[in-house]
């Protein structure tokens, strides 16, 4: 037992700790046994040393290696592993679809070459002419109020729902056939400079005619304004479609024209491509043009249109059928724009007789167009024999002659004068 053990006489059954002597005693017992310990095993070792492997242990390493390798581990990519395959979100490509090899570059220069020639700014691709239809609220139609030559509603016929107007021929026009679309052709040409003085051209057609078909492709407008290099935009609304009526619709109404010019800024500066053009669009004077039956909306748009004389020029193509007073006011008051009209024998004697009202109000009237278009300049073109009416708009003293008045009112440097009194506070 371990009590019964001579070298554990000397332990304090009190405190339960060994005495020095005792401890001292023991570990001198110990020392051999663990020398020992150490020794046997390293001997082993050595002994193995000394010998070569048996194949049964190279067998055994050799296995354990196999498939543990770098190459099985990490693989070279194969030709699929690098390109997706058909069914994969990338497209396919031939090889005639890339571009074809690129000449080496040299690399940027360490310091900037002082240039004797003036560096030009980026410009932007060429802009292309643009041309659309928008829908304006003071387009000339529909029109709900009165008639100011009867001062009696303008729709005076109804039959069921429907309601339209009858004319002084008699005939009737519904208003959701003839007096329905407000649209109004848009035109900016493609060298159009919003930074330059410029004019917009408010084009009214005349009977039977719509804006695609007529004005656009037959008669040519838009492409009247680009060909004549001016500074112009063009504004067309729809008025009676395709009928033989005359009427104005809005442009009846007092400030009429200015709200039609005014609304339309926005969307003219759009179509331009800088929407913060609008403001000077808003302000831009303006040249009427009447062709026809669009002499009623030109005349009370000179008369109670609200532009004053932002209104820098008049153009009538054949269209002197009546409201002479109202012409022969606006040129007795604006002698800085000009007036121009030019006739047929079909209007010859309404012409004859405005020119006759103009020159007692002692006002100079010039009977042909061989100089520039100056401001204040007054204009009566007579046409020869078989220029007809129907194709007035594109062959009248002249080809194109809407292209032929912007070009003398350029010539004349009558543009930059315009945008520069339309700029004016007295012309806001």
């Amino acid at each position: 037992m371990v009590g019964s053990d001579p070298k554990f006489q000397s332990y304090d059954r009190a405190d339960r700790v060994m005495s020095p002597d005792a401890y001292r005693a023991g570990s001198r017992r110990l020392q051999p046994i663990a020398l020992l310990s150490l020794l046997v095993p390293l001997s082993f070792v050595i002994a193995q040393c000394s010998k070569s492997p048996n194949p049964g242990m190279l067998a055994a390493n050799s296995q354990a290696s196999t498939g543990d390798s770098f190459d099985d581990r990490f693989p070279k990519p194969q030709f699929k592993d690098r390109f997706p395959t058909a069914s994969e979100s990338l497209v396919q490509r031939q090889a005639s679809d890339l571009p074809g090899p690129r000449t080496a570059s040299a690399g940027p220069a360490p310091y900037r070459v002082a240039s004797l020639a003036p560096q030009l700014p980026y410009q932007g691709p060429a802009k292309q002419d643009q041309t659309t239809l928008v829908s304006l609220k003071s387009s000339a139609f529909p029109y709900l109020g009165n008639n100011p030559h009867t001062d009696e509603p303008f729709l005076n016929v109804s039959r069921g729902d429907r309601r339209g107007h009858r004319g002084m021929g008699g005939r009737v026009f519904w208003q959701d056939q003839t007096y329905n679309d407000n649209r109004v052709l848009m035109h900016v040409p493609e060298g159009f400079d919003i930074r330059k003085p410029g004019v917009i051209v408010v084009f009214f057609h005349g009977n039977g005619a719509t804006l695609e078909r007529d004005v656009r492709d037959r008669q040519q407008v838009p492409q009247q304004i680009s060909d004549s290099g001016v500074n112009a935009v063009l504004l067309a609304p729809q008025l009676a479609v395709d009928a033989a009526d005359s009427s104005a619709g809005k442009f009846w109404q007092p400030g009429g024209l200015k709200r039609f010019v005014t609304e339309s800024a926005d969307h003219l500066a759009a179509l331009y491509g800088d929407p913060r053009a609008a403001k000077v669009f808003a302000n831009m004077p303006v040249i009427i043009v009447g062709y026809s039956g669009g002499f009623v909306p030109a005349a009370w748009s000179l008369e109670v249109g609200g532009l004053g004389n932002r209104v820098r020029g008049v153009l009538l193509l054949d269209a002197v059928y009546g409201e002479l007073d109202k012409f022969a006011s606006w040129i007795e008051n604006n002698r800085s724009g000009f007036f121009v009209s030019s006739y047929t024998h079909y209007t010859k004697r309404h012409d004859d007789e405005l020119m006759h009202m103009l020159r007692e109000k002692s006002i100079s009237v010039s009977e042909d167009m061989d100089r520039p278009l100056k401001p204040g300049s007054v204009v009566f073109v007579e046409t020869p024999e078989g220029v007809t009416h129907r194709n007035y708009v594109t062959q009248a003293w002249t080809e194109d002659p809407l292209k032929e008045v912007l070009v003398k009112m350029a010539a004349a440097s009558a543009l930059t004068r315009v945008a520069a009194s339309a700029s004016s506070p007295a012309n806001r």
